[in-house]
């Protein structure tokens, strides 16, 4: 089930504060962008975050789960309204995530 717009634009109304968050259409979900990581996904109206040791520091009792079948479990995120835990796991796994390998440039023909 693709998750729908409006959904995403909800998560995105709880999470913009922090700054520098965008969002991506790609196959019918959203990937999540802090910065120039990837953090997290909506898939099937749920917002998942990349899981990382500090992330599951903020959230230890939270429930992890693949955002799509084959995917590494992510910690899903079941409260949306706590925008300070929305704000501490999204920094934390942002500092965690290594950096995004460079794009390479197509040669020219």
């Amino acid at each position: 089930m693709a998750s729908s717009v409006d959904f995403m634009e909800y998560v995105f109304d709880q999470i913009k504060d922090i700054g520098e968050i965008t969002y991506k259409k790609m196959f019918g979900e959203y990937c999540v962008y802090y910065k120039d990581k990837v953090i997290g996904l909506v898939c099937d109206d749920q917002l998942v975050i990349k899981k990382t040791v500090a992330g599951k520091k903020i959230l230890p009792n939270s429930e992890e789960i693949p955002p799509y079948e084959g995917a590494k479990p992510c910690i899903l995120i079941d409260n949306l309204e706590d925008k300070t835990i929305l704000r501490e796991i999204i920094i934390a796994t942002y500092n965690e995530l290594p950096e995004p390998k460079p794009k390479k440039k197509k040669p020219k023909k």
